[in-house]
């Protein structure tokens, strides 16, 4: 039987952040006393990017005070000869690590490689680079989505696409903003987490390029992750420019 859109992506999802716990579990327990590279530098106490969330799980706090936050850059994203090549180009946070995303065709036959096809197209656009932030000590992505270039939608409309096409997408709140100077749409909302059994933050931007439109998300392990990422997001958001 044929899986739907939002179970697929549910089943994925869950696989994917059962592996990063068990990822973040192992090490945690592998490590050395006083933590992993304690004595060698490798670890030179808490990073910037995670403040915030501690912050949050102590105090409750909303991550209006992140979102605020610009990260340190460590590269810029989205030019010819860099890993993403967008229609846009924007500073990436220091030691995220970003990775093109390419998929391989759907198959009937192969349930998971459908679900794969299945998660990168979402309202319409579709995955095109993903940036990891867990070499600098978080667990989510940024990641682009991109449109056609005979798609002329304003950015409002590409993310009111973007979280229809979510089932698990709810509470959603859309402003116009700007990003780097070009007007832009973004929305912040919240799904649903089986696996942790409760909501957690999402949000995302969206540009029109003549390439089409470009929707910018970022996502997280749990709310406190996500808070952690923002300004990682804001560097994206206010260093953008057109390709």
């Amino acid at each position: 039987m044929a899986m739907t859109r939002g179970t697929a992506r549910r089943r994925v999802a869950a696989a994917v952040a059962a592996t990063a716990v068990a990822a973040v579990t192992l090490a945690g327990c592998s490590s050395p006393p006083g933590g992993a590279g304690a004595g060698d530098g490798a670890s030179a106490g808490p990073s910037a990017s995670g403040a915030p969330a501690k912050a949050a799980r102590k105090d409750g706090a909303d991550g209006a005070g992140a979102a605020e936050a610009v990260a340190k850059k460590g590269g810029r994203l989205g030019g010819a000869g860099s890993a993403c090549e967008l229609p846009v180009t924007f500073d990436l946070a220091a030691a995220w690590k970003p990775k093109k995303i390419e998929v391989e065709p759907a198959d009937e036959e192969n349930p998971f490689a459908e679900a794969m096809a299945d998660l990168t197209e979402q309202g319409t656009v579709r995955a095109a680079c993903e940036i990891d932030a867990k070499p600098a000590g978080n667990i989510g992505f940024l990641r682009v989505w991109q449109g056609d270039a005979s798609d002329r939608d304003d950015p409002g409309a590409v993310l009111k696409a973007f979280t229809a096409d979510d089932p698990e997408a709810k509470k959603a709140t859309y402003t116009r903003v700007e990003a780097g100077g070009l007007a832009a749409a973004e929305v912040e909302y919240t799904v649903y987490s089986e696996l942790l059994e409760e909501e957690k933050r999402q949000r995302a931007f969206a540009v029109s390029t003549p390439d089409g439109p470009v929707v910018v998300h970022l996502g997280g392990m749990d709310t406190a992750e996500h808070t952690a990422m923002l300004p990682a997001y804001e560097l994206a958001k206010r260093s953008l420019k057109l390709g």
